[in-house]
């Protein structure tokens, strides 16, 4: 977690009472947003997200696996997150941190809820089905990482391919068929700083804020939601916030479905 001085973090809480931020965006404006696939060419998919000067890495590989005892006819996704030292001094190598395993945890979440890969049409033959694994890597930190990683996720997924299954084995050098991906769940991330809410805060709002809300819609659903740390949102505040992730929705939707595929 980034940290601040008490200076500095009441400097941000009076430029946010006067509607402003250091970076001179409206308190409900995203960063630039970049997004690049084919990142990784040994990978199915991938796909980098530059939200501002935070970078996001995601790679996508498909492997045949047995299949589960309770869903005979499915596949499976696994989503995973590393905080690489390279990207800030609070990060260390090792085994995932805290940190880390709610990243991971809650990217999958909105992909599932959100039917975003059909885990049926994994499927390849009685016992065998593809297992999707989202790998998550963040390059440089600075602030944000639910929607960048989300956006990362979802680029890397709807750009990848299925590889040729031949004789009980994946052919990775022949790539078959795009894979399929149904729905584009996009994240919204809000911070509370005193009495202002911001939308996407920066690695010193991050280490300011008392509150944290990610929300993941489509179109039409909510479908994930994340609160951190121990400040509260009021019932309007949680309102206006899921109004302004849909109204959101279309221009990262956008952001992701234009980015070049593979």
């Amino acid at each position: 977690m980034n940290t601040i001085n008490l200076a500095k973090a009441d400097y941000i809480k009076e430029m946010l009472n006067r509607n402003m931020r250091e970076d001179s965006r409206a308190l409900m404006d995203f960063r630039d947003i970049s997004i690049d696939t084919g990142i990784l060419k040994n990978a199915e998919g991938s796909a980098q997200v530059d939200l501002g000067n935070t970078r996001v890495l995601c790679g996508v590989k498909l492997q045949p696996e047995e299949t589960m005892k309770d869903t005979p006819d499915q596949g499976n996704l696994v989503v995973s997150a590393e905080l690489l030292p390279l990207a800030s001094k609070d990060y260390e190598s090792g085994p995932p941190s805290p940190d880390a395993i709610e990243l991971a945890r809650v990217v999958d979440r909105g992909i599932r809820a959100g039917q975003c890969v059909d885990l049926k049409d994994l499927f390849i033959e009685d016992g065998k089905a593809w297992t999707i694994f989202v790998d998550i890597y963040i390059l440089n930190f600075d602030g944000n990482l639910f929607d960048a990683s989300y956006m990362a996720a979802m680029a890397a997924l709807s750009s990848a391919w299925v590889p040729k299954y031949e004789n009980d084995a994946a052919v990775m050098e022949e790539r078959i068929r795009k894979l399929k991906v149904n729905n584009i769940v996009t994240p919204t991330t809000f911070a509370k700083i005193g009495q202002k809410i911001v939308l996407d805060p920066d690695a010193n709002e991050e280490a300011a804020m008392a509150a944290r809300l990610t929300i993941a819609v489509d179109k039409d659903f909510i479908r994930a939601m994340q609160k951190g740390l121990s400040g509260g949102f009021t019932q309007k505040e949680i309102q206006d916030m899921i109004d302004m992730a849909f109204e959101k929705h279309a221009m990262l939707k956008d952001y992701i479905s234009a980015a070049p595929k593979e």
